[in-house]
């Protein structure tokens, strides 16, 4: 009996049934990078706030314990972001240091046009304004991102 030689390579069904198997498995992987991107441009987005809300408590700190000069209707919270990197002069120190609250201002990982300086890319809240209705004003009272997509979590971004 003679054996016959099967000549090599694949057939069609089997190059069908692997090709359906990779696109089964990157239909799968797709959606669950996106999420993982999605997550950690949120992750950044907490840090940011938290990072300058921070440095607005302690400018609002170091206004209210005198090391900042006081003027007439000030609320103790900075005019612009940009101060908070600029520093203001410590009106205690006899040498008159600067008082700086942060090394860089973080642009908002959220915004739509990424080339802003990163004090563009924040809607900001003034002390005057009402938490409901936030606008800006003499100062800058609080941040929030100007997105309005909605994060993992189900609430909106500017809502954070």
């Amino acid at each position: 009996m003679r054996a016959r030689l099967r000549p090599g390579g694949f057939t069609l069904i089997e190059l069908l049934i692997t090709l359906a198997v990779l696109g089964v498995l990157a239909a799968i992987a797709v959606p669950v990078g996106e999420v993982t991107v999605q997550r950690s441009r949120e992750a950044e987005l907490r840090g940011a706030l938290r990072e300058i809300r921070n440095a607005l408590d302690a400018h609002k700190r170091a206004w209210d314990e005198g090391r900042i000069t006081r003027t007439v209707n000030a609320t103790g919270y900075p005019k612009t972001l940009e101060l908070l990197v600029e520093g203001v002069e410590d009106a205690r120190d006899p040498k008159k240091a600067k008082m700086f609250f942060l090394r860089r201002l973080p642009p908002d990982p959220m915004a739509a046009d990424q080339k802003l300086e990163p004090a563009a890319t924040w809607a900001k809240r003034s002390y005057a304004s009402d938490a409901a209705e936030p606008k800006e004003g003499d100062d800058v009272y609080d941040v929030f991102s100007r997105s309005t997509r909605v994060g993992l979590n189900g609430v909106a971004y500017n809502k954070w």
